[in-house]
């Protein structure tokens, strides 16, 4: 085990893998020679040349059609997206392509893409740049989306993405980049459509994911003091959802709240309220609560912005209200 930031877990999968597989290779703007806008790629261009890692125009409805089509004839291509933000541009490749081409050419095409980058609230970076995009990809047909929150975990989901043979988006977090953890020194995975029981417990299940984790966990503390005992799930696969993971905590807790960085508007605690009321109504004593952020562009103002996401002190009024 050896402590590492999650950058540099990310740089590890990618390295490795790369060192694995000559199919495999990056693309992105500023990916080779400038090492990423967060050094997620930092001399990987030395190391495999400026055709395994290559530095694409600002053009990303081009490059990313690129990455499908490269993928079409069995390359593993790793799309890095400067900002997630940005990728809307490319939001007709990723949908009507990377997303449905497997199913509409009768399974004569795989398409083992990845497409990762920082997306999330910062510090300051103005609505443009504080995007969660994971509910405007959740609709689409054919996409795994994945969202990490530990290196732990960054290195193992992009590990098990760059291996599978469909169209993966991995969220990371822009403010979380500088977390270190510890890593093993062996190779390891995580799979793709499981969450992660953070914590057992029998008051309450929270359900979260990325940087909300780290938030929940900081209310969880305050929680523990006052005698509360509650359960904390990552959901980590965004779509499809582990539906199961959840309903076995309901059995214990009958209590769900539910933290998220996206917005409340069809985010994904909408969807999991939805197939909870669908199929497991009876498991619950109280309604579920959801925090997220406010339906409004990200303000460039600071205590604006802290102004529309959620911190520890909601969460731990929420638990105490559930429990009340």
């Amino acid at each position: 085990m050896s402590k590492t930031f999650l950058f540099d877990a990310l740089r590890e999968a990618t390295d490795e893998e790369m060192q694995r597989d000559s199919s495999v290779f990056v693309l992105g703007e500023d990916v080779g020679h400038y090492g990423g806008s967060y050094k997620v790629t930092k001399d990987l261009h030395v190391k495999y040349g400026d055709i395994r890692v290559l530095d694409t125009p600002i053009a990303e409805n081009s490059f990313m059609g690129m990455a499908i089509g490269a993928a079409m004839t069995g390359l593993r291509p790793i799309v890095e997206g400067m900002n997630m933000s940005f990728l809307l541009l490319a939001f007709n490749q990723i949908s009507n392509n990377a997303g449905m081409l497997r199913y509409t050419s009768g399974g004569n095409f795989k398409i083992p893409l990845v497409i990762r980058g920082p997306g999330g609230v910062g510090r300051q970076l103005g609505a443009e740049h504080s995007q969660r995009l994971e509910a405007y990809f959740q609709a689409i047909p054919g996409l795994k989306i994945v969202a990490c929150s530990t290196p732990y975990n960054a290195k193992g989901l992009l590990k098990s993405a760059i291996r599978d043979d469909n169209p993966v988006i991995l969220f990371e977090h822009v403010l979380l980049y500088n977390l270190q953890d510890d890593i093993p020194d062996k190779d390891y995975f995580i799979p793709l459509d499981k969450a992660e029981v953070v914590r057992e417990g029998k008051d309450v299940t929270i359900v979260t994911y990325s940087r909300m984790r780290h938030h929940v966990m900081e209310a969880v503390d305050l929680l523990i003091q006052d005698g509360f005992n509650p359960e904390v799930i990552d959901l980590i696969s965004l779509k499809p959802i582990d539906i199961q993971t959840i309903t076995l905590s309901l059995q214990k807790t009958h209590r769900l709240l539910i933290v998220e960085e996206c917005m409340k508007t069809g985010g994904i605690a909408a969807e999991i309220i939805a197939q909870i009321n669908d199929d497991y109504f009876d498991l619950l004593d109280s309604p579920i609560i959801r925090l997220s952020s406010k339906d409004i562009p990200t303000p460039y103002n600071g205590n604006l912005e802290k102004a529309t996401i959620i911190y520890p002190k909601q969460i731990v009024d929420s638990v105490r209200k559930l429990l009340s």
